[in-house]
């Protein structure tokens, strides 16, 4: 007989396997606009047009990072994909998107359903909390390529917005609030440094209980990212938002500046929220700069919304019912041509 694909790796049945197994939990994630089930060549997807003047889509893209690398060590697989379609979903709702759609992509060496599985439970989960469709994706088995037991997964989105409701930063004034939204811990960025401090510097395990708290390595460094669409999404129809960050890699001092128009900077308030400990222990762990902390670490703040100062209140009585913990950390200043945007204060 002779040499079969599943020879050189790649096993079409649990492919198979793998597709029956997800579809209850694509199926949870449907929208009335979806016209097809996964199966086909591309997804489907009804826009209803006559619920926007001028419709604009918006897309996103990204993936988790080495925040993999503690889902591999510690074999739980079940939360990347909330970090997957949270890194996606929460870029484009700053610019006042709903997301209407996701796609995954999931590349191993050797496809094990049941792992792939809690993978797309994951994401099934994460769709559901953004009010987003599953629409497709790929799974790529390429053996000899990724380490056994590992793998990649990278993630598209597409949301709509009104032309006319756009939020580019273009608004934003001076003596705006600036309005933090509380993280989760770490998101989806800084893993690298995250893990030759606690890895490597305090010498912990992933059973490890982190010192003062009361929670593993594992269990925090797999909290998965918080989703933000909801809460936007419900603030728009009531406020004025000026401009959002999305605190990403690059944190608190790179993404600031992004929406930010050229005259002004964030004055930021270091003293406004308590920064969760485990930014402190991996600052103290490994003697990490106050501004390496801020461009690489969310430090506990996963939104930034520049607000008109008079609704300032209000937004933080509605974040409050909506679960949300916020804080005001700062304000919008008049900035000086060649100066820095964001400069922090005690």
């Amino acid at each position: 007989m002779g040499v079969t694909y599943k020879d050189a790796g790649v096993d079409i049945d649990a492919g198979n396997a793998f597709v029956k197994m997800i579809k209850p939990l694509v199926k949870a994630t449907s929208r009335p606009e979806v016209i097809a089930d996964i199966g086909g060549f591309g997804g489907l997807f009804s826009l209803n047009t006559q619920k926007y003047k001028n419709p604009v889509l918006v897309s996103g893209t990204d993936g988790v990072g080495t925040k993999l690398k503690i889902a591999f060590m510690t074999d739980r697989h079940d939360t990347v994909g909330i970090d997957l379609v949270a890194m996606c979903v929460n870029d484009i709702v700053v610019q006042g998107a709903e997301p209407l759609f996701f796609l995954d992509y999931l590349a191993t060496g050797r496809l094990l359903p049941e792992k792939a599985a809690e993978i797309v439970k994951g994401i099934s989960n994460g769709c559901v909390q953004a009010g987003c469709a599953l629409i497709g994706g790929e799974t790529a088995e390429m053996p000899g390529f990724y380490a056994d037991g590992e793998y990649d997964i990278a993630g598209f989105t597409v949301g709509v917005v009104d032309r006319d409701r756009i939020i580019d930063g273009s608004s934003i004034t001076v003596g705006d609030r600036l309005i933090g939204i509380a993280s989760s811990g770490l998101h989806s960025n800084g893993y690298s440094l995250a893990r030759k401090v606690i890895l490597e510097k305090l010498g912990l395990k992933m059973d490890n209980l982190l010192p003062g708290l009361n929670k593993t390595v594992a269990d925090e460094l797999l909290t998965p990212t918080r989703i933000y669409v909801k809460s936007v999404l419900n603030l728009m129809r009531d406020f004025h938002l000026n401009g959002i960050a999305h605190i990403t890699g690059g944190g608190l001092l790179e993404n600031i500046p992004r929406v930010l128009p050229a005259s002004c900077k964030a004055l930021i308030d270091r003293s406004a929220w308590d920064v969760p400990p485990i930014f402190k222990i991996m600052q103290e762990g490994g003697a990490i700069s106050d501004e390496e902390m801020f461009r690489t670490f969310n430090c506990g703040i996963g939104m930034v919304l520049a607000v008109p100062e008079k609704e300032t209140d209000d937004i933080l009585i509605r974040l409050s019912g909506l679960n949300e913990t916020a804080f005001v950390i700062g304000e919008v200043a008049k900035c000086s041509p060649g100066k820095e945007c964001v400069e922090f204060k005690e």
